[in-house]
């Protein structure tokens, strides 16, 4: 385990920069009707934004609280160009995205804080 999130944070921008990407491109394709998916559309707004912030929050680069409000602003930019695109931009998506945020943030956080007090007790 310690050796993915090793990879992780090393690779966070890279990591960061396709999972928005692919969050762009599945947010603003036009499509008929929305696919029949397991599970709520706020579930997916959630998990797809919590992956998104997770490598950055777990990484910390310089400026990363910048790099967080930068992908809050995205979501809420794809929220309102969706209606042009045949989809619907909600208030309740542009919800879930934050809380996706702020739940892969804290899951970043736990586990740092889990590997510093793993190092630490493996120094005593």
């Amino acid at each position: 385990m310690h050796q993915i999130m090793s990879i992780i944070k090393h690779k966070w921008l890279s990591i960061s920069l396709i999972t928005l990407l692919t969050i762009t491109v599945l947010s603003l394709t036009p499509l008929p009707h929305l696919p029949l998916v397991p599970g709520s559309d706020k579930i997916h707004h959630l998990f797809s934004y919590a992956l998104l912030v997770f490598p950055t929050a777990l990484a910390k680069p310089k400026h990363w609280g910048w790099i967080v409000l930068f992908f809050l602003f995205w979501g809420g930019v794809i929220e309102l160009i969706q209606p042009y695109v045949n989809r619907y931009g909600e208030w309740a998506d542009m919800l879930a995205n934050t809380v996706g945020l702020f739940c892969g943030y804290l899951i970043a956080l736990l586990i740092n804080w889990t590997s510093k007090n793993d190092n630490k007790q493996s120094h005593h």
